[in-house]
């Protein structure tokens, strides 16, 4: 009972704090970026994260460390015109130690970012997690939901669901994802990634359940084409048309799948992995809160890219090639949904 009221209490200030002093700006802002192995430089021993040591393979040191936490600080600064996003969801991410570095040691920490974080079975280590605006979004509730795979818990990334309130107002749902990766094959690891989309399917099913006409965003590394079937079949996402169904799911991404562009380059070619997806409930430009296919996109800054100097055109400038340190930013560019507030 004594959390419940600490947890009233807080909201109740929460609200009121926003309703004296307005903090909106027209805009909420969403930004999902796969953040390449940004590990501590310890050897945790209950993961496979040994190359991520001053001694390992990678060679990864403090000052490198320091470096990519700038580098990816220099990003979200830059991915909304100066304004910083209010939600920041994250992949490959080792543990809070490394969030806690970047919201409070970098320029971030003239924001009020508070954390969302869980430890996920992954057998690298790496986990999916939240930064969030606190003067603006207030989360209700999180959780994490693992992988079931012929009813065995898989180690790896989990996927989190957050439900909160943007300017004491609208409550939105928030599903974060980064689902198996096709390293191990693509053919071999297709089950998995239909496991994931099965999974992801059911939560968005509960939340039409437990509240009416939810506001539901979806976004993270997929490892799959908006085009693929665990993501068009098995999820049901949609692409964008003109007649809106409220209870439907729609692939903002869909139109980012053209020549010479998408979020990650393997060779010559490029991939759309990183996706936004939105419930028809927030297309519906009559209500408070609410977006469009044209305010999701792909954020390609310049010096997020570098010159292909064997495939030709550009590529993502990242951290590591191969075992090489590059000193760049990540091999996935970020991805940005804008929300409209009247």
């Amino acid at each position: 009972m004594e959390s419940k009221r600490i947890l009233l209490a807080g909201l109740f200030s929460f609200i009121v704090t926003l309703s004296l002093a307005q903090t909106e700006s027209g805009e909420f802002k969403i930004l999902f970026y796969n953040l390449e192995n940004l590990f501590d430089i310890k050897n945790d021993s209950l993961t496979n994260d040994e190359n991520f040591t001053p001694e390992g393979e990678m060679h990864w040191t403090y000052n490198r460390l320091n470096s990519k936490l700038k580098n990816v600080s220099k990003v979200i600064i830059a991915a909304s015109g100066w304004k910083m996003p209010d939600i920041l969801l994250f992949c490959e991410i080792e543990n809070r130690f490394v969030l806690d570095k970047l919201a409070n040691e970098t320029p971030l920490k003239n924001t009020a970012y508070k954390i969302i974080h869980k430890e996920s079975p992954d057998h690298r280590g790496i986990d999916v997690a939240m930064l969030y605006n606190s003067t603006r979004f207030y989360p209700i509730s999180y959780k994490y939901y693992p992988l079931i795979f012929k009813n065995e818990a898989l180690k790896t990334r989990e996927i989190l669901c957050v439900s909160g309130i943007v300017d004491g107002n609208d409550t939105i749902h928030i599903l974060g994802n980064h689902w198996p990766s096709r390293y191990s094959g693509l053919l071999e690891t297709r089950e998995l990634r239909g496991a994931a989309a099965h999974l992801l399917k059911g939560l968005v099913e509960q939340l039409k359940t437990d509240y009416k006409n939810p506001k539901i965003i979806i976004a993270g590394d997929f490892n799959e084409s908006p085009d693929d079937n665990s993501i068009q079949n098995i999820l049901g996402a949609r692409s964008y048309e003109k007649t809106i169904t409220d209870s439907a799911i729609y692939n903002l991404s869909t139109n980012w799948v053209k020549a010479n562009n998408g979020t990650l380059k393997y060779q010559s070619q490029w991939f759309v992995f990183d996706q936004i997806m939105v419930s028809g409930t927030l297309l519906n430009s009559n209500v408070r809160l609410h977006t469009n296919p044209e305010n999701a996109s792909i954020v390609n800054l310049p010096f997020l890219l570098e010159e292909d100097k064997k495939f030709g055109g550009r590529k993502p400038y990242r951290t590591y090639n191969g075992f090489d340190y590059q000193g760049g930013f990540s091999d996935h560019l970020p991805v940005m949904l804008r929300l409209s507030i009247n």
